[in-house]
């Protein structure tokens, strides 16, 4: 159900129920991008059925979905147009166009294609765990996240986040586990990895399928390369890339998770696999934390880039 997520920390004073939710995300509803639109962003139900609930609880976990659609205009599509006006105003001013005016017919190019182009729909994930209040974001990147709490904070009045920061950066303990072959409790290291140095050369060395538990992965890292990527598995239940911004990437639950589960009908498959899913990330988040050194205490956390125009970010207690 979930593959990349970057966690944050919810604000002490939001409370809300499922029914606020509901009705604010409704209010956001994802339409389909109109003629002359780039993008559109909305909500839509978790379990893909258009008359289903815009938020699900699944044990607790509370569940949305955020859909991006997007217009795919080529720029050399854009720029052949733009050439083809360009040279049609020569030739009816008898003059080329200056830059200010080539940037207008290029607006107007850009207007005339998009009714002819392609679309391109993502969907994201969000889990909010009220109880821990912690809100994760199923994004390949920390901007595509910030996408998502963007919408968020516009859809549901007095929600405030930043983005969950441990005591210890992902790479610097990334960097001691790889140099003493001791992982924290609860954690293995896999066969994947990627150093990254800090020079104006930013050489990358990448290990896959490959043991790291060697000299060669030491050496590196005291030459003054950090883990940008590091390959996990904790408790032999669940397989994840930690990167150096604490993103948790390439989930993937190993098969002794599934060894109880049975699902009876395809009806319940949403609720099953959700189950699953949150069951085993509400336990391994907090020791990620931990093995990162612990959250930062209040007023150590910067404030989420981007919501304070919005809403102030405010750090847990």
């Amino acid at each position: 159900m979930f593959k990349n997520l970057t966690v944050y920390r919810v604000g002490p004073e939001w409370s809300t129920t499922l029914e606020q939710i509901e009705d604010g995300l409704a209010a956001a509803r994802f339409a389909e991008c109109g003629a002359t639109q780039v993008q559109s962003a909305g909500w839509v139900a978790p379990r893909g059925s258009g008359h289903a609930p815009l938020v699900e609880s699944v044990g607790g976990q509370w569940l949305m979905s955020l859909m991006i659609e997007r217009k795919a205009l080529p720029s050399a599509v854009v720029k052949r147009r733009t050439d083809e006006l360009v040279q049609q105003a020569e030739h009816s001013s008898g003059r080329k166009p200056g830059k200010k005016e080539t940037k207008e017919l290029k607006e107007q190019a850009t207007l005339e294609l998009l009714p002819m182009a392609f679309t391109k729909r993502a969907t994201l994930k969000v889990w909010i765990d009220e109880r821990a209040r912690l809100l994760m974001v199923d994004a390949s990147s920390t901007t595509r996240a910030g996408e998502v709490v963007t919408q968020l904070i516009q859809s549901l009045p007095g929600l405030t986040l930043t983005m969950l920061q441990t005591t210890e950066s992902a790479a610097v303990a990334m960097s001691q586990w790889l140099l003493s072959g001791e992982p924290p409790a609860a954690f293995t290291v896999d066969r994947e990895c990627e150093l990254k140095s800090a020079d104006e050369m930013k050489s990358v060395v990448r290990y896959a399928r490959h043991p790291l538990d060697i000299d060669e992965v030491r050496q590196h890292i005291a030459s003054g390369k950090q883990p940008t990527r590091l390959a996990l598995t904790w408790q032999a239940r669940v397989s994840f890339v930690l990167s150096e911004t604490g993103q948790i990437k390439k989930i993937d639950f190993l098969d002794v998770v599934f060894e109880n589960h049975r699902a009876d009908s395809r009806d319940d498959s949403f609720d099953a696999d959700a189950a699953i899913a949150t069951g085993e990330l509400v336990k391994l988040i907090p020791d990620l934390i931990d093995a990162l050194g612990g959250e930062m205490t209040l007023g150590d956390a910067q404030a989420l880039p981007g919501t304070a125009a919005t809403a102030p970010s405010t750090a847990p207690h």
